[in-house]
């Protein structure tokens, strides 16, 4: 669905596709470029016992795990892992008892990057406004991007988010309600530059969020992003 530069792709509605591998899966919730290239956002999912040849990643990957363990030559990293992989990055990934993951691919340039791993379980959080708590997964100060896992308590009133850069939110778990509609479980949001809005939750929901770093929202200072 797009309407005013807004863009939402349910993700929970799409059909599995065929990867180059013959046990991985995914979904595209955008794809700009090339078929087997370009920038591509994906839900992931890899079968028991499947993996893929060592491959590198032009322009970076970014990978956050949902379910299962996934794995390279660096170790297993189960629901909840992190990583943001540089440019220049290379790894044979494969998982033994399957996994489902949220990725994206080339939208990292930089070979100044330094890699990240994070195990959001144990991560640190903090509030932001009354019942919405962020954890902050990738912020550089030589590239703009803002990364994070925001969640809403259920029912809770966070103020009107202005957007002059834009944002993308995924939803990991729960609904996220706002003027453009409810959007479930697996719903990817790209928000245009200038857009706002008003998040809400009635039953909370957890989001990955990532924004230009300078968003702020409608009245308030940086502590009020979502």
């Amino acid at each position: 669905m797009k309407s005013d530069g807004f863009l939402e792709v349910a993700g929970a509605d799409l059909v599995w596709q065929a990867s180059p591998s013959p046990q991985v899966w995914r979904k595209r919730l955008f794809h700009a470029g090339a078929p087997e290239a370009g920038t591509v956002t994906s839900i992931v999912r890899y079968e028991a016992g499947s993996r893929f040849h060592e491959h590198g990643h032009p322009e970076g990957e970014e990978i956050l795990v949902l379910s299962g363990t996934f794995s390279d030559e660096r170790g297993d990293f189960g629901a909840g892992s992190y990583m943001l992989n540089p440019e220049g990055f290379r790894h044979a990934p494969f998982s033994v008892e399957g996994c489902v993951l949220f990725v994206k691919l080339r939208q990292y340039p930089g070979l100044d990057r330094e890699r990240v791993l994070i195990q959001t379980a144990t991560g640190s959080w903090h509030e932001r406004f009354p019942g919405v708590r962020s954890q902050t997964l990738y912020r550089s100060a030589q590239y703009p991007d803002h990364i994070r896992l925001t969640e809403l308590a259920p029912g809770a009133e966070p103020p009107t988010v202005a957007l002059p850069e834009g944002e993308e939110v995924f939803v990991l778990r729960g609904e996220l309600s706002d003027e453009h509609g409810t959007h479930g479980s697996h719903s990817w949001l790209r928000y245009p530059a200038g857009a706002s809005h008003t998040p809400r939750s009635p039953g909370g929901c957890l989001l990955y969020v990532c924004s230009p770093a300078g968003s702020r929202s409608t009245g308030s200072d940086a502590r009020t992003q979502n």
